[in-house]
């Protein structure tokens, strides 16, 4: 059998799989979100924390929330790092360096998962697991509760209340995030992944680290946080032993982002809405992975390292899916793609990650570029921009606006800055296009929460230290903030019945006016960069 036929049917099965849990994943979660009733764990967790749960916040107090909780998970995660000697499992490795400390901790708190270090020679097992690990699950349930709380205003009417953010936040940990890791660590065990709690074992005289592996891959996957136990990460075997450990990884890459668009569907009442919404991001996903598969088959300039395990097919399909969603996981190094693979790559990112993007963000993202897109179909026609019976007035488009600028403007910034410094240069093993493209892909990653390298490109000094980390945290909240502002905006107002002149937003014409509008922002903003580096790259 041909690799291009079974790359065909990973993806026949990967598309049936998704289509298979759609339907009743996407309306549990609806359910998850809406239901009124708490369970004892929950009820336990309220007392302890002394939150009450039938209480309901305006968008800033829901805002300060998100904010005071990921600042708390920066400073606990930095203290792990910095007392590690002091922990059980830390196998003699020694305190983390302050900036390296600094750059992991944003970076596991608001789901990037980048790691400038190797992480089996850094990181012991407790630092891992009680601190990486349990990132992994509460920065997917923030961006969970971020999405949700925009859906509802959406559907609120006359309100000033978004819901209460540590009932999201805690009911996205326990009933979602946790059982489905659960499941699928056993799943994983039994294709292979090691699950240990030794730092490695002995094979023909060399160690070869070990840890637990299972745990963290289940819940890097599922929660689109990418950072593995293992420098290698799902290119390492013991990570990602075989094709049929490679296929469900990306399953739970897929699976929550694409199943928000059903959530969204049932929570406003019109499921035609989420169809749309998933329609436009499966064409840009299926583009994006063409383009990929297609430069790597036809071998464009290749590079060193070429990936051989898994092959061209299914290494293009996870660099698309987790290159579209704030994965960052890889099973192949992003570095050795062709110019034009690799631009594909970073594409995905520049396009705000709503391809489908991450575990919450990518619907708030491409919900965001929903209110653009009608507010440009408003200029057009001469009407007040309208969506979902909300009319798109100047608050609500100064927050959508914020939202979509924030990420090219600190990604811009970081990355000009640092191909000027002369110290970058001695940090790329590639001069030239691709020692550009090495570091643009560096600073699209970070300031899109991503997580994936080139590999090609160390970034252990102090300057890629901090400014990776500042791209991080701004690429993170500065949305967030505008996001909840925009929820909070639209649920002051009183729904407005559709008339003749409104557009409909379940249908192809609405579908391409949204995919157009994704397309058009990224290419405004980031073709005169790209065309320095990949597309240079791809064309010499």
């Amino acid at each position: 059998m041909s690799s291009t036929v079974a790359g065909l049917l990973q993806v026949g099965l990967l598309i049936l799989a998704l289509a298979v849990v759609y339907r009743p994943f996407g309306d549990y979660m609806a359910r998850v979100y809406t239901g009124t009733k708490h369970s004892r764990v929950e009820r336990a967790i309220y007392r302890v924390a002394r939150i009450d749960p039938e209480s309901e916040q305006r968008w800033g107090t829901y805002a300060l929330g998100v904010l005071g909780f990921s600042f708390m998970g920066v400073v606990v995660l930095y203290v792990l790092q910095r007392v590690q000697p002091l922990l059980p499992f830390a196998y003699d490795r020694g305190a983390v360096p302050p900036g390296m400390a600094f750059n992991t901790a944003i970076s596991f708190v608001t789901n990037t998962n980048w790691q400038s270090y190797v992480p089996e020679t850094v990181l012991g097992h407790t630092v891992q697991m009680a601190g990486l690990t349990v990132q992994n699950f509460v920065s997917a349930a923030v961006g969970m509760a971020v999405a949700v709380a925009l859906v509802r205003g959406f559907v609120r009417s006359k309100a000033d209340r978004l819901g209460n953010f540590w009932v999201d936040l805690v009911r996205g940990t326990t009933r979602i995030l946790l059982p489905i890791a659960f499941v699928f660590a056993i799943v994983l065990v039994a294709t292979g992944v090691v699950m240990s709690l030794k730092a490695g074992v002995s094979v023909d005289g060399q160690t070869v680290a070990t840890a637990p592996v299972a745990s963290q891959e289940a819940i890097k996957e599922l929660g689109t946080n990418g950072g593995g136990v293992l420098n290698a990460n799902s290119a390492h075997p013991f990570e990602n032993p075989n094709a049929w450990s490679n296929l469900i990884e990306i399953f739970l890459i897929l699976l929550i982002p694409v199943s928000l668009t059903r959530t969204f569907g049932t929570m406003v009442g019109d499921r035609k809405q989420g169809h749309v919404l998933l329609g436009v991001m499966g064409a840009l996903w299926s583009a994006m992975l063409a383009v990929i598969w297609v430069a790597e088959a036809n071998g464009l300039r290749p590079l060193e390292g070429k990936e051989v395990r898994f092959g061209i097919p299914s290494s293009a399909l996870f660099a698309n899916a987790t290159t579209g969603t704030s994965t960052g996981a890889v099973n192949a190094m992003h570095d050795s793609f062709t110019g034009l693979g690799g631009g594909g790559a970073m594409l995905n990112m520049l396009f705000g990650e709503m391809t489908p993007g991450g575990v919450g963000t990518g619907l708030y993202s491409i919900l965001v570029m929903a209110v653009i897109a009608m507010f440009l179909a408003g200029l057009m026609v001469g009407r007040t921009p309208e969506y979902l019976g909300k009319k798109l007035g100047r608050k609500e488009v100064t927050a959508a606006a914020v939202s979509i600028l924030a990420m090219p403007t600190v990604l811009l910034i970081g990355a000009g800055i640092a191909a000027i410094l002369p110290s970058t240069g001695a940090a790329l093993n590639n001069p030239g296009e691709h020692g550009l493209s090495e570091i643009l892909y560096a600073y699209a990653s970070a300031s899109n929460n991503n997580g994936s390298a080139f590999a090609g490109i160390t970034v252990t000094n102090d300057w890629f230290q901090a400014s990776l980390g500042v791209c991080m945290a701004l690429g993170r909240f500065v949305p967030i903030i505008a996001v909840l502002a925009l929820a909070g905006f639209l649920a002051e107002q009183r729904k407005v019945p559709a008339t003749a002149g409104t557009l409909p937003t379940t249908g192809p014409l609405f579908g391409t006016l949204l995919a157009g509008s994704i397309v058009l922002v990224a290419a405004l903003t980031f073709v005169p960069a790209l065309a320095l580096g990949p597309i240079a790259e791809a064309l010499l």
